[in-house]
């Protein structure tokens, strides 16, 4: 279980939100709404425990996830803005660190499997060897979301994946989100594109405030 316990979070002397509670359970997809400036970015960021919140606290399985912060790190997929990939690695490379840290007993001809399933599944087969130096800006993106097919962790926090994703791309991954879900994993995401094809419920929680994110 993952809860937001009373979080309020100030941004340049404005509050974006404040007493904000909420639990997440196994099984749920939670879509975090608001306008831009709402505060939907510095909530992901204070829930992946990248920030501190100015009043509240984050629980992962009942505990504050600053007291268990490894533990907790290592069941979270967090994916921001930035991509997080390294520019000198190729996309095979970088998707090799990552599995091999995230699932360590996947190894050899499994591992090389996964990784080109990933890359082709975000249609990045062919680019295995290109540095991500040298890749688009998207194309860096996708990158970064291949890590969800090598993901073993139950808890996804992902701001705007469906960016510069085109329809297929989009289709893809909504069903590779609810088939976390369905394996008992939660996803909670932002987004501002409409969820559509999915065929479950999605909670929602709206942000009102006005200062920037």
């Amino acid at each position: 279980m993952f809860e937001a316990l009373n979080l309020s979070c100030v941004r340049d002397e404005r509050t974006l939100f404040s007493g904000l509670s909420f639990t997440v359970l196994p099984g749920e997809m939670v879509q975090i709404e608001g306008r831009n400036g709402a505060g939907k970015t510095s909530l992901l960021r204070i829930l992946a425990g990248l920030s501190s919140p100015d009043a509240g606290e984050v629980r992962w399985q009942g505990v504050n996830t600053r007291r268990q912060r490894d533990v907790f790190h290592q069941e979270l997929l967090y994916l921001g803005h930035q991509p997080g990939i390294k520019s000198v690695l190729t996309a095979f490379e970088n998707l090799a660190f990552y599995l091999s840290v995230s699932s360590p007993s996947v190894r050899g001809d499994a591992a090389s499997e996964a990784i080109y399933q990933a890359l082709e599944n975000v249609g990045l087969l062919g680019y295995e060897d290109v540095t991500v130096a040298q890749m688009s800006a998207g194309q860096q993106r996708r990158v970064a979301l291949a890590r969800l097919w090598l993901s073993n962790a139950p808890l996804w926090i992902l701001d705007e994946p469906l960016t510069a994703i085109d329809k297929q791309g989009v289709a893809t991954l909504i069903a590779l989100f609810e088939q976390h879900a369905e394996q008992g994993g939660m996803v909670l995401l932002t987004t501002h594109q409409d969820l559509q094809g999915v065929n479950r419920d999605v909670r929602k929680i709206r942000l009102t405030g006005a200062a920037l994110a």
